[in-house]
């Protein structure tokens, strides 16, 4: 869809109510359809088969995964995913991936099947009223009235779910009404008046909401999202007077289409920054001003903290910064991309929601303007540097585990083998605990949009399903899957969707035959473990091959490098499997209670 048909004006649908879904979604920009096979909804895989409207079908091996890739989908390509999924169990899979999406600001949307009205009561197959278990984790959950109805609630749907705060939206449709025909939809929202369905119009910034996958952000700069002058103003009081000031990019930064001013704030004002979520790469690694691996020392000293785009959550110590040692706790700012993501349990000095590139431009101008007119313009070149220098002086430290020799491996060593073997575009996925952990301790992606993990909701067994879509919205790129041993075992069996479609995607495993985020916590709590262990050196490479794909198990360290050269040349999805030590856990402070 080009730039002259974003506004997503089709022709007027005659057809059954799968053909309206469909028109819809691609309307909305949707070019795949992520499914497994239900009766239910088969309208909607007549209507991507037989007519024109751009949607690919993808299916999959469980609902889970096909609803994981919906929400990959709105991560990466910042516009609504799709998942159709069968009735009753087929919906009900997919809560996981909704309630992280839901958490994560994803956009997607979640179309279901839905027992036939004229059996409704009496026991049909898979009868089950889905809306009241999805509606907490999602930001919209209907049932469509009628077969003439199915257009402009698809509409609802992808329109409430790339709003900001983008995530989730649900829509069931009965059989009947899927099957049944409608010679021309009735006009009304997600209508003009002859009939023609309506995707999202062209935001006042530009953007293409229903531009194809990849191209970006899908919400427009409304009156409602404008910011507040006065509250950024007074964020640039607090800047202007900071001696030791921070910066924490998050999800929202990326999932709002602000990385280029974020980027420029950062730059222009000379703000040391920490990462979070999707908020990687936006200053991109080697960056003078990004100190992540100096997070310690920086959330421990710092005088002003301005968190943008991501919650006062167990990841950033609930909003308390600062303040060990009898010194004064730091001065908190939240901004965020709607009011009802404003945390308000830390108190913070100001709290606002709006575009999230109009703030950050605002809050420039702002502090710009007030070292025009006499406040002076701060210079926090000494406190970055001394960032700098800690988190230059961890990196020396991760250098040594990158080569460590130890039998058995120790996961940092797979990383010092990784790392120097990722593209600048390489899309990062991390599905797993204790492996996973030290992903986000030493990845820096090079580029924004490129990394993916479980966000705040922690859900194991979304990484197959982020695999498949990343290799969709980045055919070009390198994607690296990222596995712990026990995450395997939620969605391993999709190996099979990666085969059968040809998309190649290099999987890494650290396999340490334990479930590691738990096992160490509960050694330190109560002495000793149990439930914690799985079967020793599981030939999981054996599985994919079994599946289709190709793999090796590897257990020694100097053997990572050549096994990772071989996986990224194949052209095939390919696991490395790394047998690596138990006892060495990933490093935490928190349990994140």
């Amino acid at each position: 869809m080009d730039q002259s048909t974003s506004t997503g004006r089709l022709t007027p649908v005659e057809g059954h109510g799968g053909s309206h879904a469909t028109a819809v979604a691609a309307a909305h920009g949707v070019r795949t359809m992520f499914t497994l096979s239900g009766a239910h909804v088969f309208p909607m895989y007549d209507a991507a088969a037989k007519e024109d409207h751009g949607i690919a079908l993808l299916d999959v091996r469980h609902e889970q995964t096909a609803a994981f890739a919906a929400e990959a989908t709105g991560k990466l390509t910042r516009s609504p995913g799709l998942a159709v999924l069968t009735a009753g169990p087929g919906v009900t899979n997919a809560v996981s991936a909704m309630a992280q999406a839901s958490f994560s600001g994803a956009p997607m949307v979640v179309l279901g099947g839905r027992a036939p009205t004229g059996r409704w009561g009496t026991g049909s197959l898979q009868e089950f009223d889905h809306v009241p278990v999805v509606a907490p984790v999602t930001v919209s959950a209907e049932t469509a009235r009628d077969t003439a109805d199915i257009a402009a609630a698809t509409h609802r749907a992808f329109t409430a779910a790339r709003t900001a705060h983008r995530g989730p939206a649900f829509l069931d449709v009965h059989m009947d009404h899927f099957f049944d025909r409608c010679a021309s939809a009735r006009p009304g929202p997600g209508y003009t008046d002859d009939g023609t369905p309506l995707g999202p119009s062209l935001g006042a910034a530009g953007d293409s909401a229903g531009a194809p996958e990849g191209a970006g952000p899908g919400c427009s700069a409304s009156a409602d999202r404008l910011p507040d002058t006065d509250a950024v103003d007074r964020i640039a009081d607090l800047l202007v007077r900071a001696e030791r000031p921070v910066l924490v990019l998050g999800s929202d930064v990326w999932a709002d289409g602000a990385e280029d001013a974020a980027l420029r704030c950062v730059e222009t004002l000379g703000l040391p920054v920490i990462p979070n979520g999707m908020g990687r790469g936006i200053v991109p690694a080697g960056h003078r001003l990004l100190v992540g691996k100096a997070r310690g020392m920086a959330f421990g000293g710092a005088d002003v903290v301005i968190v943008v785009g991501t919650p006062l959550d167990f990841r950033l110590g609930y909003g308390v910064f600062g303040g060990k040692e009898g010194a004064t706790p730091a001065t908190v700012v939240h901004i965020a991309d709607s009011p009802a993501q404003l945390s308000h349990h830390a108190s913070p000095a100001v709290a606002t929601a709006g575009d999230l590139e109009l703030v950050l431009d605002a809050l420039v101008e702002s502090v710009e303007r007030k070292a025009r007119t006499g406040a002076g313009r701060p210079d926090w070149s000494g406190w970055a540097m001394s960032l700098r220098e800690k988190a230059d002086a961890a990196h020396a430290a991760d250098l040594e585990l990158f080569s460590a020799a130890a039998d058995p491996i120790h996961p940092a060593r797979i990383y010092g083998e990784l790392l120097p073997r990722l593209a600048e575009d390489a899309v990062v996925i991390g599905d797993g605990g204790d492996f996973v952990s030290y992903a986000g301790k030493f990845i820096e992606p090079a580029r924004p949009g490129n990394w993916l993990d479980p966000g705040p909701f922690g859900c194991l067994g979304a990484g197959l399903g982020a695999a498949i879509a990343a290799r969709i919205a980045r055919p070009s790129s390198q994607v690296v899957l990222l596995l712990g041993d026990g995450a395997a075992g939620f969605s391993l069996i999709d190996v099979d969707t990666l085969v059968r479609h040809r998309l190649p995607v290099v999987m890494v495993m650290g396999n340490n035959g334990a479930w590691g985020l738990e096992k160490g916590p509960m050694q330190m709590l109560y002495g000793y473990d149990v439930i914690a262990d799985l079967a020793p050196r599981t030939r999981y490479d054996e599985v994919v091959r079994a599946l289709g794909g190709a793999g090796e198990m590897v257990t020694d360290p100097a053997q990572i490098g050549p096994a990772l050269d071989r996986a990224f040349a194949s052209g095939v999805t390919y696991l490395v499997n790394v047998v690596t030590d138990v006892e060495a856990m990933y490093p935490r402070s928190t349990f994140g209670v």
